[in-house]
């Protein structure tokens, strides 16, 4: 497994553009498999993860054509549900926590869908209860083979139905939905994940004949049709790497243009880190962020500590609360990171203690961050990416500190962000790739 070799202390100057969001592509691409026709996606970003999912979608009987660097064109009119059905198929799906969501488009085009107990981040307990409940919902038949693991559906045509789901999971959301375009009737789907990227795989499906309203609210309603047609989907960019960035120019003190944005699309993400005190200025759909010597985190109108916490959308995504944590390390005031939704992702914080941070960890939800105004900056350490958001997190850390760091495990920061070294060292870090 590769690492990354770190030298601290360099500040960045210049632009760079984030990549397509790794969020909505797994989803989309799961999406090609509702139609014969061919289905054109722009703007796909080279991460493992999307590699190892085009790779199965290949292995399905996909026809995946690569048209260039980041546009790939998909026809699934020949599936192979011999492999759907392989132990091949369910060892590779138990290595990527997204291919939970083949079993929607599977089960709604095929009436079968078979899927390992998904893999992915070790970040604490991932239930796919809500998935499985919506299908069974839809008519579906589940079952689960306890030897190893495997989550099998049978339906021979999904029927519509109302029902509320028990939390708003992006995933969840996602996967009934595409199982429900092609169910007979209308479903409604109440306390839905109203994500961007959950609206952005809406659009697609309408374009493709899907018949969706309520799209961008907790409720939506789908009038399932008969069948779904071709067409070309861009993927947003990646809001996780914009507040990656972000997070990355304030504790490098560097100054930093970040590239087409999609800012309508950021929600409260610029707000959360003007809250830690860093500037930023949006030029038309830039984010431009001045260098600056100081950040003071803000305290609440009554004088008590500021919480950043995550919450379902439009509230802050739980993906970057490693990165505000880690940046309120270097800042003026304390704050609260509450981690609400999973409950190993603050672990990683024992490293940027012993890098020299002054965080307290409350327990496996909760963290208060002491800044250091940059008064004791961090120091250069060895370490190991437990996951991708905390291994972004450790990255940032060891651009700011003091000295050469080593980071371990680099494939799981690999999962999420791509040739994210080349693209640093093109703006003035200097971070090597080794064996």
């Amino acid at each position: 497994m590769p690492s990354f070799i770190i030298e601290g202390g360099r500040r960045l100057n210049g632009t760079i553009s984030p990549q397509g969001a790794k969020n909505e592509v797994l989803q989309v691409l799961c999406a090609v498999l509702l139609t014969s026709s061919e289905v054109t996606i722009e703007n796909v970003p080279d991460i493992l993860d999307v590699r190892i999912l085009i790779d199965m979608l290949s292995q399905l009987g996909v026809k995946t054509t690569r048209n260039n660097s980041t546009t790939w064109t998909f026809k699934a009119d020949e599936l192979n549900m011999e492999f759907a059905s392989s132990p091949e198929f369910v060892s590779r799906s138990a290595s990527l926590r997204g291919s939970v969501m083949l079993l929607g488009p599977l089960l709604a085009r095929t009436g079968h869908a078979l899927v390992s107990k998904p893999g992915g981040d070790k970040i604490g307990r991932r239930r796919v209860d809500t998935h499985i409940r919506g299908f069974q919902a839809l008519g579906a038949t589940f079952s689960q083979n306890s030897s190893n693991g495997c989550y099998e559906l049978s339906a021979d045509r999904l029927k519509g139905t109302y029902m509320l789901l028990d939390e708003a999971s992006v995933t969840g959301t996602a996967n009934i939905i595409m199982a429900a375009v092609l169910a007979e009737g209308t479903t409604t789907i109440y306390n839905a994940a109203c994500e961007p990227y959950v609206q952005q795989l809406c659009r697609m499906l309408c374009r493709m004949g899907a018949d969706i309203n309520g799209i961008g609210s907790n409720l939506l309603t789908i009038t399932g049709v008969d069948g779904l047609h071709g067409t070309t989907h861009s993927v947003l960019p990646d809001m996780i790497e914009v507040g990656s960035f972000i997070g990355m120019a304030a504790m490098t003190g560097s100054q930093l243009t970040i590239k087409n944005v999609s800012h309508q699309n950021l929600g409260i993400i610029p707000d959360s880190f003007a809250r830690l005190g860093i500037r930023m200025e949006q030029q038309a759909d830039d984010i431009f962020i001045p260098a600056q010597d100081h950040y003071e985190i803000e305290s609440f109108i009554d004088g008590s500590i500021m919480t950043l916490a995550d919450a379902p959308w439009p509230g802050l995504t739980p993906d970057l609360l490693s990165v505000l944590l880690v940046t309120a390390t270097q800042a003026k005031g304390s704050v609260l990171i509450h981690q609400k939704m999973f409950e190993s992702r603050l672990f990683f914080v024992d490293t940027l203690i012993d890098m020299g941070a002054q965080v307290i960890l409350c327990d496996p939800h909760r963290a208060v961050v002491i800044g250091h105004d940059r008064n004791f900056p961090l120091q250069a350490r060895r370490m190991t990416s437990p996951d991708i958001r905390a291994g972004i997190a450790m990255l940032i850390a060891a651009m700011s500190a003091n000295g050469t760091s080593r980071i371990d495990n680099i494939g799981q920061i690999d999962r999420g962000y791509q040739n994210i070294d080349q693209r640093l060292n093109a703006i003035g870090a200097n971070i090597q790739r080794v064996d």
